[in-house]
């Protein structure tokens, strides 16, 4: 372990739901990759907003909507404080990672790209980091260009800088693999990008709950998260984006609360960043989030990663000694994700019969198809790690991959 360990009894203490057993064993909870579950704090910070806190807010000036508007702009600002972003104009609540990727395509990409321009993806891209460019590129004749990945589920460098020209415009890349776990060099991939003008946009759903993740030290122009993969509830997430680009975007959704002033002759928008949140917000989800963030924060992300990483370590140990298993992606810099398949045997089937051992993982193809397609399976089982997870959790995953695969062969 490492010189600071996790006080991991603690830790755990704080999800209820990891007390409950399925199918008469305890709950072993290994689909962080979907979803996380949530924290006392969390739970605690919703119920307590609906009991005695709850109103509109920027509406009212009665003392209860006062209290939640200054609930949840403080929770705008723990948003800002937690990715380092310079201003809380920058930092827009959304629903989650796949509507901020669709905001920043309907506004800036609409409103600057034209026919032939380009969009550089990944080929390890979660489909909501896909399918919003293929809607533009059918609606304005823009190009996707795809960066391939290698057998071990890495990006090349050099194949990037092979592939930007005067004519890419966006660069759209995950931070962290939902299907490998593979973490890219987001850092220097910018760099490539802004050497010809690009922007970057980065799908941070799946690096945020494990790492420290500041957007000013990375520069990336836009940068998506969800509230739920990172202990906080579901509905919520925020955009980064730098606030020039954002000043120049037109809004992505019209109603109340983004304009300033509206006749029927003409409309005034809001100033940052309330122009890009129309209607009533997810108040609850974002002071829910603002307690997730801080959940971390208290544990540290380097701690977090440390821990995950040993997590990592142990599980990858101890499945390469099952006969017939195989991991599907092993990048140098991986995060607590292992997806694997096994030997004439469907995914499904394995999962299946590991729900009957309370060992809860995910068999799919993780909404990233093109990934499956590369390594030529229809799907993984894949589990995924969260702070609460210990060895022991990784001994019961072992011990149910034995138990379905005797059951099946």
């Amino acid at each position: 372990m490492s010189e600071d360990p996790l006080d991991f009894s603690l830790i755990r203490a704080q999800f209820p739901i990891l007390e409950q057993t399925e199918n008469g064993h305890p709950l072993v909870y290994l689909d962080n990759g979907a979803t996380s579950q949530k924290p006392l704090r969390v739970i605690e910070a919703l119920d307590t907003y609906y009991r005695s806190q709850n109103a509109n807010v920027h509406r009212g000036v009665y003392g209860l909507s006062e209290r939640a508007t200054e609930l949840y702009e403080g929770a705008r600002e723990t948003a800002r404080v937690f990715l380092n972003a310079r201003s809380t104009k920058e930092m827009v609540f959304v629903r989650g990672t796949t509507e901020a990727i669709n905001l920043v395509a309907q506004s800036w990409a609409r409103d600057n790209l034209k026919e032939d321009d380009e969009i550089i993806v990944t080929e390890m891209e979660h489909h909501s980091n896909i399918v919003p460019w293929q809607l533009l590129r059918d609606q304005l004749g823009i190009r996707l260009i795809v960066l391939r990945i290698n057998q071990s589920g890495e990006i090349c460098l050099n194949a990037l800088k092979g592939l930007v020209s005067e004519k890419t415009k966006l660069l759209a890349v995950t931070h962290m693999s939902n299907a490998l776990g593979s973490i890219n060099p987001i850092k220097e991939m910018v760099e490539i990008a802004h050497s010809v003008g690009a922007k970057v946009l980065v799908d941070g759903a799946q690096a945020t709950p494990h790492m420290t993740v500041d957007v000013q030290d990375l520069d990336c122009d836009f940068y998506a998260l969800s509230g739920h993969k990172m202990y906080g509830p579901t509905g919520i997430g925020i955009l980064y984006a730098k606030e020039e680009l954002l000043e120049a975007m037109p809004p992505y959704q019209g109603g109340g609360d983004m304009i300033y002033s509206v006749t029927f002759e003409k409309t005034e928008y809001n100033v940052l960043p309330y122009k890009f949140e129309a209607g009533t917000p997810h108040i609850a989800g974002a002071i829910g989030l603002a307690a997730a963030m801080d959940f971390l924060t208290d544990i540290g992300l380097d701690r977090i990663a440390a821990y995950e990483a040993e997590l990592l370590t142990y599980a990858t140990e101890q499945l390469k000694q099952i006969d017939g298993l195989r991991i599907i992606g092993e990048a140098q810099n991986k995060g607590g994700v292992i997806s694997f398949v096994m030997d004439v045997i469907h995914p499904h089937d394995m999962a299946t019969l590991m729900d009957q051992e309370g060992v809860a993982v995910r068999a799919s193809h993780h909404c990233a198809m093109p990934v499956m397609q590369h390594f030529n399976v229809p799907a993984t089982v894949r589990a995924s790690f969260g702070v609460y997870n210990s060895f022991a959790d990784i001994d019961r995953l072992v011990y149910a991959i034995e138990e379905a695969k005797a059951m099946l062969l």
